[in-house]
């Protein structure tokens, strides 16, 4: 069974994390050509054509951050293509209903961009989602995913971000399902994906203790070994 990753809006970083597996890069990511319009469900058919060009029929997604939320969408949209889902470090929604707090998510994700590049901000944009005792190479491979996303490709993502609503479809998912998250993610925090495991049903959630919302690089072998038993099923 194919295994698909999906990165987060801060680029693939996975590495060598599920080695045989597909990490795709979104339109616009990796020297690919942007969407005319970033929506879910235009990623989401931009992913399908890029499973049917390589023959896949069924896949087993694998989504970190935003890269979960794209693998809610095509669930959602083509539940018949989806093996098993494995929800990194996601939420099912944006968070906050309040426009206030959109507001506010949009400050912090690209006011540094109002002073410098993304090179030059990359460093910063990351460095509130890792924990102490990571792995010293950690936040580096970070930002350099994050440095290398096109500017307006990264303002268009972070935008669609907040559009972002599949809680109304968790009941409905019928796969196997893995939830992944750290301890101490401020973007994803254990509660928020302990009600989402809550709703999908059979699904469960593995909480990393002490890891952020990078574990795969914070930590890579407890990733690993979170990961590897449900791919091996």
């Amino acid at each position: 069974m194919s295994i698909v990753l999906l990165h987060g809006i801060g680029g693939s970083s996975w590495g060598d994390t599920v080695p045989g597996a597909l990490d795709w890069p979104m339109p616009g990511f990796g020297g690919t050509a942007p969407l005319p319009e970033m929506t879910f469900p235009a990623l989401a058919n931009a992913l399908r054509e890029a499973l049917d060009a390589r023959g896949i029929t069924r896949a087993t997604l694998v989504g970190h951050s935003m890269g979960g939320m794209l693998a809610l969408e095509f669930a959602a949209t083509w539940p018949d293509r989806v093996a098993r889902l494995v929800l990194y470090a996601t939420t099912p929604a944006f968070g906050g209903r309040d426009p206030a707090f959109a507001e506010a998510f949009l400050q912090a994700r690209l006011g540094p961009l109002e002073r410098r590049s993304m090179a030059e901000a990359a460093e910063e944009m990351v460095a509130g989602m890792f924990q102490p005792g990571a792995d010293p190479a950690a936040m580096p491979k970070a930002a350099a995913a994050l440095a290398a996303v096109p500017e307006g490709v990264y303002r268009d993502t972070v935008r669609c971000l907040t559009t972002f609503d599949r809680r109304a479809d968790l009941p409905r998912i019928a796969v196997p399902t893995l939830l992944i998250a750290g301890e101490h993610d401020p973007a994803a925090p254990p509660k928020t994906m302990t009600r989402m495991a809550e709703a999908i049903r059979g699904s469960r959630l593995v909480v990393i203790p002490g890891r952020g919302h990078f574990v795969h690089l914070e930590k890579p072998a407890e990733f690993r070994a979170a990961l590897a038993p449900f791919l091996a099923e």
